[in-house]
């Protein structure tokens, strides 16, 4: 068997002629029939005395099928191996005609990893947001639990924001009623956004058992369609109006926040650590993005679309598994959906694992403890969470991945341009106004 020389489609598609000698072929396959006849039984014959015109009807096209794609596996290995290629992906293999009867040709046509060329990035700005917890943040986290835990008692007088209305209703289009256009003892918070805000406008001032009609236009951007820029009618009746009560800050409520004896003090050092931790946390995710677009902008790379497919098939097979876990019933999701994730994800791994060894930025066995121990922190026993870590190797694996990204966050901190600002505590924790 031989080879013809590798040629260049594009940036990372390669094709490659492989020949293959009918000779050794047909020789490759008297031996595996041969091999075969000595194990082949039939009715009449004593095991390995079946005749080989017998073995050959039998097994002849299995044979030649098997030599033949060994003898092209080989020799596709060969021809790789000869060049130092890094094959992405498995090739296609298409036959095309030889001139000589005695041999056989076959294309591949497969894909090469991109060459990655580290760039300089000291002259890079990178964005750091930092953030210093104070007792006012505390004071704001207490009182959205607080407000979490906000109970409602009806009242004898009009609703006003921030109440909670029980009502019925029915909304009519063209004066038939429209799909999701009716409900009962339905409860709506006014000012609480679920509702279309001239919904919930519509219930301020009203009154227990008072009914009220008003016309509301639907956006027209709304969901569903049929409605969307639609005037409507709606026609409520109040059941009850229900005003908040926010529970005292006492020992009851830190009670309800896991602190046993009540202790208020103790409340507010464990807001506070517990903030201080998902602050950390976010802060470092927002730093690593910001790293990460660095590396990818620094870095353009060409990525072979066999890597796209299975990380796109893999992604979108990952979230029905998520959705599946929730109790939501999915049929597929076309992995074009996460092509562009998959693209960026891959280009990161194939520049980080340059940047590791390079740099010798190889994990630790300390760094993945450490990584452990933190998220072990947010669990009342501690050591046991360890142990399910180091006892679960996929879980391990996130553990040494995570430190990995570590490792290159901080090379690139070392060596870039790092700009510290301030964030912002609402917009940070997902509740700007």
């Amino acid at each position: 068997m031989s080879t013809s020389e590798i040629t260049t489609q594009n940036q990372l598609e390669r094709r490659i002629d492989l020949v293959i000698s009918l000779l050794d072929i047909d020789k490759a396959v008297e031996q595996r029939l041969a091999k075969r006849a000595k194990t082949t039984k039939m009715a009449g014959f004593r095991p390995g005395k079946v005749p080989m015109k017998i073995v050959i009807q039998q097994y002849g096209h299995e044979a030649r099928y098997e030599a033949i794609d060994l003898s092209v596996r080989q020799a596709f290995m060969n021809a790789i191996r000869d060049q130092k290629l890094r094959v992405a992906g498995q090739p296609t293999l298409e036959p095309k005609e030889a001139t000589d009867p005695a041999q056989m040709i076959f294309t591949a046509i497969f894909e090469v990893y991109p060459d990655v060329v580290l760039s300089d990035v000291s002259d890079c700005e990178v964005e750091k947001q930092t953030f210093q917890i104070t007792d006012a943040e505390v004071d704001k986290v207490i009182d959205t639990l607080r407000q979490q835990n906000t109970t409602y008692s009806p009242v004898d007088r009009p609703a006003q924001l921030k109440d909670r209305v029980v009502i019925d209703f029915t909304g009519r289009q063209n004066g038939e009623v429209f799909e999701g256009g009716q409900g009962n003892d339905y409860g709506v918070l006014i000012g609480g956004g679920r509702m279309l805000p001239a919904f919930e406008s519509a219930l301020e001032g009203m009154t227990a058992k008072e009914t009220k009609t008003f016309d509301l236009t639907f956006p027209t951007d709304y969901p569903a369609t049929h409605l969307a820029g639609e005037t409507v009618q709606f026609e409520i009746t109040c059941q009850s109006v229900e005003a908040p009560h926010l529970p005292e800050l006492d020992a009851e409520f830190a009670k309800t926040l896991g602190i046993s004896d009540g202790d208020l003090i103790k409340m507010r050092q464990d807001v506070r650590n517990n903030l201080e931790r998902e602050v950390k946390k976010r802060l470092a995710a927002r730093f690593k993005n910001k790293v990460m677009d660095v590396l990818i902008e620094r870095h353009p790379l060409d990525v072979p679309r066999a890597l796209v497919e299975a990380e796109s098939s893999q992604m979108a097979e990952n979230s029905m598994s998520r959705l599946r876990e929730q109790g939501m019933k999915t049929g597929s999701l076309d992995p074009v959906l996460f092509a562009d994730q998959a693209i960026r994800r891959i280009r990161l791994g194939l520049i980080m694992a340059e940047l590791v060894q390079k740099h010798d930025l190889h994990v630790q066995a300390d760094q993945v403890r450490a990584i452990i121990d933190d998220y072990a922190q947010s669990f009342e026993d501690t050591e046991e969470v360890v142990n399910w870590y180091y006892s679960q190797p996929n879980r391990l694996s996130e553990a040494e991945a995570l430190a990995l990204e570590n490792n290159v966050i901080d090379w690139v901190q070392t060596n870039a341009r790092v700009i510290e600002t301030l964030a912002d505590f609402d917009e940070l924790m997902g509740h700007a106004t």
